[in-house]
């Protein structure tokens, strides 16, 4: 039977297996009324809108004033 050679330390486990969890960045797109960036097939946080229709009613500080 094949048996290890020695104990593989904590640490060597830990770099042989560190490549695995890197998480990788989000994909954006830019909404196409505002331009703001936000996440593919997600209404857009600035505007409201998803896929060309009004979704949500967005109230803005500038509004306001």
């Amino acid at each position: 039977m094949a048996v290890p050679k020695g104990k593989v330390s904590k640490q060597r486990r830990n770099k042989r297996r560190s490549s695995v969890w890197k998480l990788s960045a989000p994909a954006l797109v830019a909404c196409t009324k505002c331009g703001a960036l936000h996440m593919p097939h997600r209404m857009c946080p600035e505007c409201g809108t998803y896929n060309g229709r009004q979704v949500k009613e967005i109230k803005s500080a500038v509004a306001e004033k």
